[in-house]
Formats: C-alpha cells, sequence, structure tokens
C-alpha cells in the first residue's frame, strides 16, 4: 500500500495528469506463489483446511490493502476474525478431517474453529498519506460475492474474471456491482469494469487459404487449451471447468469477429491472451496485429462474415 501511494505521489506531480495506474490483487492461484510470502498452513488444522483457508487469509490481507489505501490508520485487532465451519468446504469429509486436527490441536471440536489472525501490527497507517487517489484503479481476482461487496466498502474495487468463467456468472456479478459498487467514489457500475478475459487462437498467416487457416487455428487452440486444464488441476473447483462455457475465440479473422459478436456484450471489454503456450515471438506479434488490422474492424463495423 505504501509503495504504491509513493508511486502515485511521483506520477501526480503534474496536476494535469490523468493516466491511471492499475492494480490487480489476488491470492494467488498456484502454492508456490503463496509460499515465497511465507503464506504456508502454521499448524494441523490449517494444513487440513488450506483450500478454503487461503481464500480467508486474501480476505484479512485485502481488508488491510484497502484500508491502508485509503488512509485508515488502524492495527490488527480492528481488521476481521477468520473462523472456519462446515459451509466453507465441499465436502463432510474435508471438514471432519479439520475438526479432527482441531481437537487434537486443542483448540475445540466445532461448529465454528477460530484461526489467528495471520497478520498482527499495532496502530499503523502509511506515508504519504494524501496523494492522488483519482489516479489509481483497483480490481480484485475473486469472483465470491460476498467479498466482492466487502471490498467496496472500503473503496470502488472491480472484478476480474477467468477465461473459463460462465456467462451466468459474469451476469450476476453485473446486476450484484450494480448495487454494491462504491458509487460514491467510482461513480455507476459499468460493463467494462470486468473485463472478459478470453484466450484468442488466430491465424491470418499468409499463404492459406481462409479454411487451412480455420483448421490451422483449431490444431493450435487443442493444443494450448488441453496444457492449460492439466495446469489448473486442482487449483480450481473441477465442477467450474466442467460447466464453464469455452469461450476462446478460434480461427481466422473472419470466425473470430463472429464469434466475439455472438458471444459477448456490445459494452464489454476484453482481455486478449495471445501468447498462450506460444514461444513463437515473431507469430505473437503477427496475431495481435492481425487483430487490430482485420478482426477489430469487422466487429466494428458489424459485419464479421
Amino acid at each position: 500500500a505504501e509503495r504504491i501511494a509513493t508511486f502515485l505521489t511521483l506520477h501526480g506531480l503534474d496536476p494535469e495528469e490523468r493516466r491511471r495506474i492499475h492494480v490487480g490483487f489476488a491470492s494467488g492461484r498456484f502454492d508456490f506463489m503463496s509460499r515465497t510470502t511465507g503464506i504456508v498452513p502454521r499448524n494441523t488444522v490449517e494444513d487440513a483446511s488450506w483450500p478454503a483457508l487461503k481464500g480467508k487469509i486474501f480476505a484479512e490481507a485485502a481488508e488491510i490493502f484497502l484500508r491502508l489505501i485509503r488512509g485508515d490508520v488502524l492495527n490488527s485487532d480492528e481488521v476481521r476474525e477468520t473462523t472456519l465451519t462446515r459451509d466453507d468446504f465441499r465436502s463432510d469429509e474435508d471438514w471432519e478431517q479439520v475438526l479432527a486436527a482441531a481437537k487434537a490441536e486443542g483448540i475445540g471440536d466445532g461448529p465454528v474453529i477460530p484461526i489467528p489472525r495471520r497478520f498482527e501490527f499495532e496502530n499503523v497507517m502509511i506515508i504519504p498519506k494524501d496523494y492522488r487517489r483519482d489516479l489509481i484503479t483497483l480490481t480484485a481476482g475473486t469472483h465470491d460475492p460476498a467479498l466482492q461487496k466487502d471490498f467496496n466498502r472500503y473503496l470502488p474495487v472491480r472484478v476480474f474474471n477467468l477465461s473459463i468463467t460462465s456467462p451466468e456468472i459474469i451476469d450476476d456479478t453485473h446486476r450484484r456491482m450494480a448495487t454494491h459498487y462504491h458509487r460514491e467514489l467510482g461513480g455507476p457500475w459499468k460493463r467494462a469494469y470486468m473485463p472478459r478475459t478470453v484466450m484468442v487462437f488466430l491465424n491470418e498467416e499468409p499463404g492459406l487459404t481462409p479454411e487451412a487457416r480455420r483448421k490451422a487455428a483449431t490444431v493450435e487452440a487443442r493444443t494450448a487449451l488441453s496444457e492449460y486444464w492439466k495446469a489448473l488441476q486442482g487449483t480450481i473447483d473441477p465442477k467450474k471447468v466442467e460447466n464453464a462455457a469455452d469461450n476462446a475465440l478460434i480461427g481466422n479473422a473472419g470466425d473470430v469477429a463472429a464469434q466475439i459478436q455472438e458471444r459477448f456484450h456490445p459494452d464489454d471489454r476484453l482481455m486478449l491472451w495471445f501468447d498462450f503456450f506460444n514461444h513463437d515471438a515473431g507469430r505473437v506479434i503477427r496475431n495481435m496485429e492481425a487483430f487490430m488490422a482485420k478482426v477489430r474492424p469487422l466487429v466494428s463495423e458489424g459485419h464479421a462474415r
């Protein structure tokens, strides 16, 4: 929080400055990310509950971060308490393992398991205290409805979604944020505040027919997506993967433009992944250039084919 405040102080020295700094924050999908900052289980209870507990540690850290960014003076006793209940787990078996560990640790046997705060500290505030808060945009990488609402009690916090997020969840999030987004500081909620993350497998390589480009892009997508699912194993609810819409954009320029028009709301903002699984920098650049030169005009004109 203090580093961001310092950066914004320098960034905002020019009173005419209007460029915003976009800061995204999330718990991190893979445990190796958490371990680099010491976020690891501290006892057998935390070890047994880790998949559920990680999100609660994120909530604790995010509250501290947002309140400091806002300019609060606070200490750890003023931050939310963390507890575990049956509702935090997917199965009775998972919950029973946590209960057994809690009993062995002398913490209790439910129905509520208290977890000591991860961050203990005295009254603190960040320096500089006064800086250009109008030059920061905050985005949380979470689809937990409770956290989306809670974060916006402090500051305007937008939402980031995965490429496998289903259209139903996307629409539910827009409806929720229309009510709970921090309107006083952020104004009304807009669809563009939650980018639609999508992988792009575009083939506009020279010397190929439109059909050959379509087939080549399909092969490239199949290879990359299969590796993507393997990488996600154990880090995401399998049901979310099974039920998610496959919203990758695949094909030649006309195909990709048509898919954008068919799948996305006109007010959506797309965040495009061009380089997934592709280490050929020249090809990645050509794909980006082809998207802007050939796909975007078709979408803007409203006739993809």
